[in-house]
């Protein structure tokens, strides 16, 4: 049976009110929760982007469910940074961590000053993170002289088990190349049918572990409303690679996505106020055979985000559990 999640918007909601918000979402039965690493944020109107690390921490203490993280380890962040800091977590909450590494985008990544590599050397560049993080949580020193460079590194707090590394990927291809270094995969809501190439594409490759699925909705029990929500919040996400990959600020998107009309915004979000609707659609993303789907709620404040974490808990979850056993 897939479990149901709370994703955590760095960029949209103040974090504060993001740990009140995934304590109410264990309280109205979520089974989990992931959160965002952001520099920046998508807009300006979203306005937030706390440091991911120090908030997972004190989530995790606040309550007892497990956590992932997306995260791009090898220039905003050094991998030996990384692997500390998974390693800290995994080691205080064995079992309840994972971390989704990728790629990255030029929005968060370009503030260090350093050029913004080529796709290709920013998926090579990755693959030597992810083999010098893995040693790192392995208990080893590591030095490393290529697109990263480590000198001597070694994580001294470890976990009883190294956690997932989760391959991210927003397409076939990538899935498949996801396969041969992943623990899982994590990607996002898109069109049935490029979501079961996707899933087939890392499982026929042999990709192992959990499969994730972060879905962008929007609910309100005003349609109208529900559709301004998203229309306000997430009209800068809704352009594809290489766009969002590329794009290297908040006030570039904001630009670029001043004339987005509305209609654009459902597709890359789940736009409803039917929770039946929303039931069927996350069923249907579930027969498809991801293990976690995680619901993010693309609505800012706080009053928002309570009143859909209020609405699924009572009404969705329950029917998806149902529908999936």
């Amino acid at each position: 049976m897939a479990l149901f999640g709370f994703h955590a918007s760095h960029e949209q909601v103040h974090p504060g009110a993001l740990l009140a918000a995934v304590r109410r979402a264990e309280d109205a039965g979520f089974d989990a929760a992931m959160s965002s690493d952001h520099l920046s944020p998508w807009s300006a109107r979203q306005g937030q982007s706390a440091f991911a690390w120090s908030w997972l921490g004190a989530a995790m203490q606040a309550t007892s469910l497990p956590f992932g993280v997306v995260t791009a380890p090898g220039q905003r962040y050094h991998p030996a940074i990384i692997a500390q800091a998974i390693g800290t977590l995994a080691a205080m909450y064995p079992g309840r961590f994972w971390a989704a590494l990728g790629t990255g985008e030029a929005s968060n990544e370009h503030v260090t000053g350093d050029p913004w590599p080529r796709k290709e050397i920013r998926n090579a560049r990755l693959r030597e993170c992810v083999d010098v993080i893995r040693a790192l949580l392995r208990g080893e020193e590591v030095s490393h002289d290529g697109l990263v460079r480590v000198d001597r590194a070694r994580v001294w707090t470890l976990p009883p088990q190294p956690p997932p590394l989760v391959g991210a990927a927003v397409s076939a291809a990538t899935a498949r190349w996801c396969a041969e270094w992943a623990d899982g995969l994590i990607t996002i809501n898109q069109p049935v049918q490029t979501l079961r190439e996707i899933v087939s594409a890392y499982r026929d490759a042999g990709g192992r572990g959990r499969l994730h699925l972060q879905v962008h909705l929007c609910w309100d029990p005003d349609p109208d409303r529900a559709e301004a929500i998203a229309h306000d919040q997430w009209r800068s996400n809704v352009f594809p690679p290489p766009a969002c990959w590329d794009i290297d600020s908040a006030a570039v998107f904001d630009a670029v996505s001043e004339h987005v009309p509305r209609s654009a915004l459902h597709g890359p979000v789940v736009i409803s106020h039917d929770l039946g609707r929303h039931t069927a659609q996350l069923a249907e993303y579930a027969e498809l055979g991801f293990d976690e789907i995680t619901l993010h709620h693309v609505a800012k404040e706080l009053a928002d985000q309570e009143a859909f974490v209020d609405a699924f808990g009572a009404k969705v979850l329950p029917q998806l559990r149902e529908e999936t056993a």
